[in-house]
């Protein structure tokens, strides 16, 4: 551990003088101070992982963790805290870890992937619509939209105002959401007849 005292020195004209005296954590220190902590992990563990072989080896790795930094556990306001803190990460890379070797799908991927299969069917709705606005409006949308142009490349391009210009992007954004909610309630009122058959 690092013990750190401030000795600060102040003469007439302000200067100020400041003297750290630190030194590292020995393995006496260690054991005085974060072994006794070994018993509170172990229990935290066990109500973790109700397997009383695995949570000896998860106070182990933190009792490791912990030695492996103790030049800088003084740093930490609540050695405590940070020992429960590492305690949960390991938990959970463990949980982690047997998920993958039991070949199962987390929750987060399985709502990952239907997210992104979401946004892809939302994404092809929209790309419907814009195909069937007024050309001009499709024009002036997929330049602006998808293809990333800026409003005064876009002036330049088609010879519009910019009045002009915002005005075509404010219908065909209006026209868009208008569709889009028509079609979706059309998806669910399908779905939801689909399930109920």
């Amino acid at each position: 551990m690092i013990n750190l005292q401030i000795i600060c020195y102040q003469n007439v004209t302000k200067l100020t003088y400041v003297r750290l005296l630190y030194r590292k954590m020995n393995l006496k220190d260690f054991t005085e101070k974060i072994v006794p902590l070994r018993e509170e992990l172990l229990k935290q563990a066990r109500r973790l992982n109700r397997n009383d072989d695995s949570a000896e080896d998860l106070v182990q790795e933190v009792m490791l963790k912990l030695w492996n930094m103790h030049d800088s556990l003084e740093n930490h306001h609540n050695v405590k805290a940070l020992a429960l803190t590492i305690l949960k990460n390991k938990y959970t890379d463990l949980w982690r870890h047997r998920q993958l070797e039991l070949g199962k799908e987390s929750n987060y991927e399985a709502a990952t992937n239907d997210y992104a299969a979401e946004t892809n069917d939302e994404m092809a709705i929209i790309n419907t619509i814009i195909k069937h606005l007024p050309p001009l409006q499709q024009q002036i949308m997929t330049m602006k939209e998808i293809e990333g142009y800026e409003a005064e490349d876009i002036i330049k391009i088609t010879g519009c105002t910019a009045e002009s210009l915002r005005q075509n992007l404010s219908r065909a954004r209006r026209r868009i959401q208008q569709e889009y909610i028509k079609m979706t309630k059309v998806r669910i009122y399908e779905t939801d007849r689909n399930i109920n058959q």
